[in-house]
């Protein structure tokens, strides 16, 4: 298992795969998942590129610290992962929480990269109360209490009828994710707020959005898209996780839009 570790001595895992001559895909995961939501899209994705994914900090195989985490700190983890494996440039694509991250490196890193992907996110996702009580939640009871209904929010009553056997290997992603490392990241949600730097990026990006997406709504998508010129938006008939629930219609239209 491939890790590497930070300058706060945290450990990343990460895998690095396909052909060394394409240029290079960074994914980053949703809160709550692991870097295996990208599962399906990479036969897609390696069409184009050779793919570097990453466990979050506080997900899967990285490191869980106590503690509130920042958007600022994951997106230097991202920045690191680059440097530790000698990428000095790379198309990026992150959803939701993710997709904070991929904006913040357009912000904050424009020179590393070529094109970015920000799926199911907004540059603020509110609100800090609601962040707070599933804070408090997991922390004193563990993912399992709310596991269903965040089930609910990432796939449409329709995707969770007919594909069963995924949703359930997302649940079981899921459930493995320590909740100190979920709350932590919850915490970096809570308190990113991006939208005044968006103006700044120069970066191509498209933005994604689920028309049925509870968890992030399309109306913060397309404020991002909004906001960022020249900007591409996709609207995808999906709930939050648009990349697995529409995987044909995300890959046909987000690899081609990245690789330029």
């Amino acid at each position: 298992m491939p890790t590497f570790t930070t300058d706060d001595g945290q450990t990343i895992h990460y895998r690095l795969e396909g052909d060394e001559g394409r240029p290079v895909l960074l994914f980053s995961n949703s809160l709550g998942t692991d870097l295996t939501m990208w599962d399906g899209n990479m036969p897609a994705a390696l069409r184009h590129f050779r793919v570097l994914r990453y466990d979050s900090r506080g997900h899967g195989g990285s490191s869980a610290p106590e503690g509130a985490y920042t958007i600022d700190r994951l997106g230097r983890d991202a920045l690191a992962l680059l440097h530790a494996v000698k990428i000095d440039k790379a198309a990026v694509c992150g959803l939701s929480k993710g997709g904070l991250v991929a904006q913040w490196l357009a912000v904050n890193a424009p020179e590393r990269l070529t094109r970015v992907a920000i799926c199911n996110t907004g540059a603020m996702i509110p609100s800090a109360e609601t962040w707070n009580a599933r804070i408090a939640t997991v922390t004193e009871k563990g993912l399992g209490v709310i596991a269903d209904a965040l089930l609910e929010r990432w796939f449409t009553a329709d995707f969770r009828a007919g594909q069963p056997k995924e949703v359930a290997r997302l649940k079981a992603v899921m459930l493995k994710v320590p909740p100190q490392g979920y709350a932590g990241c919850c915490a970096a949600v809570r308190d990113a707020d991006l939208r005044g730097d968006l103006g700044q990026i120069t970066t191509p990006a498209i933005v994604v959005v689920g028309t049925e997406d509870p968890a992030t709504p399309p109306a913060l998508g397309e404020a991002i898209h909004a906001a960022i010129p020249g900007s591409k938006l996709l609207q995808l008939e999906a709930a939050h996780l648009s990349n697995i629930e529409r995987r044909a219609e995300f890959d046909a239209a987000v690899f081609p839009f990245l690789a330029g």
